[in-house]
């Protein structure tokens, strides 16, 4: 079988016509694949070209407010991929003269940048021959070569990186890494695959011994752990208070109303005891206008229980004066919120207790 050979045949004919792939600036592919790796691509068209648009070149994003690049990111989550995007712009520009390298190696440094990036803009924009393995690639040559080494294991990268490599066709790498995207995509899909339409039906050893269900293996992961957020949304003067999340946890570098975390849900009696609460409300005389129901709001590995509390406070305690920024609520759409947040705002028109409209 020359895989590479009947894998490009299929790909003249089953391409995919992606705005990514009409260019070859590497900047642009860059940006292409780093909203891609934990995105559709209905979705990230869209964001691609948004992205695009305000950050056109490696300049402009490395001098754009960090807030501003969040901003434009709002709502794609992974908000780290948004950071690390815009750190290695930065570095670009300090390193190598605001043009990236051109090869893996080189572009391996650069932050954000993984394997797989690094290989897509390698190949993509300066043909070398480096193969970009995602888990398209881990799931097709798990299939087609009954490889049982399981796909998030510490040895697969290794493994399926040196099988991908053997096969890329080196005088045409570029379409190769796209075609095995474009076939994980089309064909060869985690459940469900296509295995008739597939140019590698006569070899496949998982289609030959009914192991598509079952290949590629992965070990098991932990069950996401529930976390419960309160939010205070406190309306002083028609104005409410947030701050920019930082340290090691999710949504770093968004803002968010103040926060209080407990082991459990708790009902307002018993929210109104706790520590964090006396230390936000101090002895000034808030009120509880508004309590949204629970929401739930899934993230790979965290399952978030959260509510929104309204509360009217006449004086500002000095924990929200020195932690917090005072700002309109109108305003808050010009900043970049966790989508929990964000979609909290869309469909409760909590305005309303701020405005009175």
């Amino acid at each position: 079988m020359d895989f590479s050979a009947l894998l490009l045949e299929w790909f003249s004919v089953h391409h995919r016509d992606l705005p990514w792939r009409n260019t070859s600036d590497p900047y642009h592919i860059w940006v292409s694949e780093v909203i891609l790796q934990q995105t559709r691509v209905n979705q990230g068209t869209e964001y691609y070209q948004r992205f695009i648009h305000i950050f056109p070149d490696i300049p402009a994003l490395a001098e754009a407010p960090l807030d501003a690049v969040m901003k434009a990111w709002q709502g794609l989550g992974y908000y780290t991929r948004a950071r690390n995007l815009h750190a290695g712009a930065k570095q670009v520009m300090s390193d190598f003269g605001g043009k990236l390298p051109t090869s893996y190696s080189e572009l391996l440094r650069i932050a954000g940048l993984g394997p797989y990036s690094a290989a897509a803009v390698a190949s993509f924009a300066f043909n070398e021959a480096v193969p970009a393995v995602d888990g398209n690639v881990y799931r097709i040559l798990a299939r087609v070569f009954g490889v049982f080494t399981p796909v998030n294991s510490s040895q697969a990268r290794r493994e399926f990186f040196n099988l991908a490599g053997e096969l890329i066709d080196r005088n045409r790498p570029a379409e190769f890494n796209q075609a095995i995207i474009d076939l994980g995509a089309l064909v060869c899909t985690p459940r469900r695959p296509s295995c008739s339409a597939c140019p590698f039906s006569d070899y496949c050893y998982a289609y030959l011994n009914n192991l598509t269900g079952l290949l590629p293996l992965k070990n098991r992961k932990n069950p996401p752990r529930s976390r419960y957020f309160t939010y205070l949304m406190i309306n002083f003067n028609g104005t409410t208070f947030i701050r920019k999340r930082e340290g090691n946890d999710i949504w770093h570098s968004l803002y968010e109303f103040p926060l209080i975390e407990t082991p459990e849900q708790l009902d307002t009696t018993q929210l109104v005891e706790t520590e964090a609460w006396k230390e936000l409300m101090g002895d000034s005389s808030a009120e509880i206008i508004h309590v949204s129901d629970p929401i739930k709001h899934q993230l790979s590995h965290i399952t978030l229980h959260a509510r929104f509390i309204i509360v009217q406070m006449r004086n500002p305690t000095y924990a929200l004066r020195t932690g917090y920024r005072n700002i309109s609520i109108g305003n808050l759409q010009e900043l970049s919120v966790p989508r929990l947040i964000d979609s909290y705002m869309a469909s409760e028109p909590a305005e309303r207790y701020f405005t009175g409209k």
